[in-house]
């Protein structure tokens, strides 16, 4: 930073008015980021106990049954990298799963109070108006001068099409409030002096985002590499005298966030139910179509739902629409040669729209049989075999909004008076010169080209607006049985003994029983369940791998008939139960459930009628 000290006092008393000046900006930004993240969620709140995401409500229920699993870790001072209460007897590693530990513990008394469903709601309003304001933060104190410019960039940030596409039941993919604060700790690593405090300062934050989202940081991380490269390039003398400190204080960050997360990761990739890649490497085909930059998203108001059937993407990770793609293109062509960040901007887009495409280039929802970038690396390479090439774009997302804060500075600086140039105090001894590019002396005289700012203003604005999010959609879901919530299970479960639900929980069926373990804090284990986990050869697959009983019971209910049943049937039903450690198996209100009666009862007896299910207690069968 600038020393004032080179500054006559009556400059010294003017600069603390001016950040005096910004608070209330940066106040009314935040309020309006709130107010955005309110409004996106208000589907919710509704009935926020009975609604889940329309879109994902199987990834709903799961990130409810996660701060579930957060209080459970506190409450019972249990290790949070593992839990024994879904897919028993196994169990799930939970480092090897979205888990979102860095929100669930600290926010474990909120949840215990308010609920998994309602922590739900709060959290994730509040992480896309946080992710918003670290943006804006990152951008009024580094990049740009207007706060209306920081306003735009940041709120692109945040409420991003991507972004809102993945709130729908992914909130780890909006939890992103710390990588501003990487990105800015990053580029100051280069300061003289103080290595050893931005070191410090980046390694805990990288350490914290891994408890937040992994991929998230390997996409910042490439990112940054990708800034820092071009910057070299663009400004080698600098990048040679900054050279030292940088690799020093990258070392201390790397150090300490490696020592402040080495056994979590060694338990992601070593401990219980870990795996090594996915199984037929799935994520690995799916690239951006190129049609899918000039669509309008479905969450937003220009949006239509109908075009996912054109299209037919898994994620809307980009989906700008034409207006903004239109916008950035010329801002950039107007940009770059006097800034060196829209240079580095158009680096990143550049290069991360290329890597987004995938193993072949689709167009429209059809493949062109062009080879894309991502047939040449090999499925099964390390980190790369988990990554999904369309989230790629998501960094191309983040470079579109710190152009947009840019593109909004650049006009707000059109046609105002000009003055002469303005006085640049001189760097601390050491300190090397600011990296933004020098202001061009004009000579003094009236406001030119005024016409300029409501022209650009009004482009910028009829970009973006069609993007403004819509309230996510939310559908009404069955609460759990009076059985479950009040406690009637109690008598049925002893310790170290399960709780069957019909349906067993699996990333297809079974998503209200799902819940019931969410909903009631955990407190009995289950079989099954929504995450990712090894197979016989250690490959990861989603959900459990399914036991003779759990395809028949799967089989039964999209047939919605009963098979003709064996012995054999029978007797592997109380095989599988033995191996869940069942004592009593339970079956609640459901579209299926006279056939799914009919089928439990012809392979383990009748049942009984307890409050509001049907209960098949089983401890003398299974022993």
């Amino acid at each position: 930073m600038n020393s004032v000290t080179d500054v006559d006092p009556g400059e010294v008393e003017s600069t603390r008015r001016l950040r005096r000046r910004p608070v209330r900006a940066d106040l009314l930004a935040v309020g309006a980021y709130v107010l955005l993240g309110v409004f996106v969620c208000l589907n919710y709140w509704g009935d926020v106990e009975g609604r889940v995401s329309s879109h994902l409500p199987t990834d709903h229920s799961w990130f409810e049954w996660l701060f579930a699993h957060g209080a459970y870790s506190v409450r019972h001072l249990e290790n949070p990298l593992f839990t024994a209460q879904q897919n028993a007897p196994d169990g799930v590693n939970m480092m090897a799963n979205t888990s979102l530990l860095g929100v669930t513990l600290p926010l474990a008394p909120l949840t215990m109070l308010l609920g998994p469903q309602v922590m739900y709601a709060l959290y994730l309003g509040a992480a896309l108006a946080a992710t918003a304001g670290t943006a804006y933060w990152m951008l009024s104190r580094h990049l740009v001068r207007s706060r209306a410019a920081a306003f735009v960039g940041g709120a692109f940030l945040g409420f991003a099409p991507g972004i809102i596409h993945h709130a729908n039941g992914q909130p780890n993919f909006v939890s992103n409030f710390l990588l501003p604060l990487i990105v800015v700790r990053v580029l100051r690593l280069g300061e003289p002096g103080r290595w050893r405090r931005n070191g410090l300062v980046l390694g805990l934050l990288v350490a914290y985002q891994i408890f937040i989202n992994e991929e998230m940081l390997l996409l910042t991380a490439l990112g940054c590499l990708v800034v820092v490269l071009a910057y070299i390039v663009q400004r080698p003398a600098a990048a040679r005298a900054a050279a030292g400190p940088f690799v020093a204080s990258l070392g201390v960050g790397g150090g300490l966030a490696l020592l402040l997360a080495a056994y979590p990761i060694w338990f992601q990739f070593n401990g219980p139910q870990s795996y090594r890649g996915l199984q037929g490497g799935v994520f690995h085909n799916w690239g951006e179509d190129l049609a899918a930059f000039v669509t309008f998203a479905r969450d937003t108001w220009a949006g239509d739902p109908a075009v996912e059937q054109t299209i037919g993407l898994t994620e809307q990770n980009t989906w700008f629409g034409w207006p903004l793609v239109l916008l950035s293109v010329v801002a950039l062509v107007l940009l770059v040669r006097r800034s060196l960040a829209a240079r580095i901007v158009a680096v990143l887009v550049v290069v991360f729209t290329v890597a987004a495409i995938g193993p072949w280039v689709r167009f429209d929802g059809e493949l062109t049989g062009v080879r894309g970038p991502w047939s040449y690396v090999p499925d099964d390479l390390p980190l790369v075999e988990m990554m999904m090439p369309t989230r790629l774009t998501l960094v191309v997302a983040a470079a579109v909004g710190v152009l947009l804060a840019l593109a909004w500075d650049a006009v707000s600086r059109q046609g105002r008076p000009v003055a002469a140039p303005p006085r640049v105090p001189a760097p601390r001894t050491g300190e090397p010169a600011t990296t933004t590019e020098p202001v061009a002396a004009e000579k003094p005289g009236p406001s030119r080209r005024r016409w300029l700012r409501p022209v650009g203003y009004a482009a910028i604005t009829l970009a973006v607006l069609p993007l403004f999010p819509r309230p996510l959609p939310a559908q009404q879901i069955d609460p759990p049985p009076h059985f479950i919530t009040a406690g009637g299970w109690r008598p049925y479960v002893p310790a170290g003994r399960t709780l069957v639900p019909v349906p067993i929980p699996s990333n297809v069926h079974g998503l209200p029983t799902l819940r019931w373990s969410a909903l009631t804090g955990q407190e009995f284990p289950i079989p099954g369940g929504y995450f990712i986990g090894p197979n016989e050869v250690g490959e990861g697959v989603f959900g459990a791998p399914n036991r003779p009983t759990s395809s028949l019971i799967y089989s039964t209910m999209d047939a919605n008939a009963v098979p003709a049943l064996t012995d054999e049937n029978r007797r592997q039903a109380i095989e599988d139960l033995r191996f869940w450690r069942a004592s009593v198996v339970v079956l609640g209100a459901n579209p299926r459930e006279a056939v799914l009666r009919e089928l439990v009862t012809a392979l383990i007896g009748p049942p009984q009628r307890v409050d509001d299910v049907w209960v098949w207690d089983v401890r003398a069968q299974v022993g």
